[in-house]
């Protein structure tokens, strides 16, 4: 499967916090900056903190449930190849990283069992990391 990089834009209330965060937590390379925004390599895609007051979904997510758990709304993240996923959880528990949902197996023995991890960065975007162990499956249902 060969897919474009993709571009999100965050807010972000505490730049230098965030910009910590996505550097040495995740391990992002940066790119380019100004006193109000950073771009990060993330995992290939474009993503870019922007300094802003913070927003209402920072303060308190809404959740739904999803195979018993509340899942924040809204989130972003990626979907990695299974060992990759693997080693960011681990990397994610190195540095302590306090989960929202931790990282576990959902749908296991169904159609789209996949590895899933939540996570907030820390101006309380929230964040998922995924794997299927069949990719082929990400859109099955």
């Amino acid at each position: 499967m060969s897919l474009s990089p993709f571009h999100l834009a965050i807010p972000v209330h505490d730049l230098a916090a965030a910009r910590h965060f996505y550097a040495e937590v995740f391990g992002c390379t940066e790119g380019r900056s100004s006193a109000q925004w950073v771009d990060f390599d993330f995992f290939g895609h474009q993503l870019v903190i922007h300094q802003a007051p913070k927003m209402p979904h920072q303060e308190a997510a809404h959740t739904n449930a999803v195979d018993g758990h509340d899942v924040p709304v809204p989130h972003f993240g990626v979907v990695l190849g299974w060992e990759e996923w693997e080693r960011l959880a681990e990397r994610l528990r190195a540095h302590e990283v306090r989960f929202v949902i931790e990282p576990h197996v959902r749908f296991q023995g169904q159609v789209g069992e996949q590895a899933t991890l939540f996570l907030l960065d820390p101006c309380g975007n929230a964040l998922e990391f995924k794997a299927f162990k069949d990719i082929g499956q990400l859109f099955a249902h």
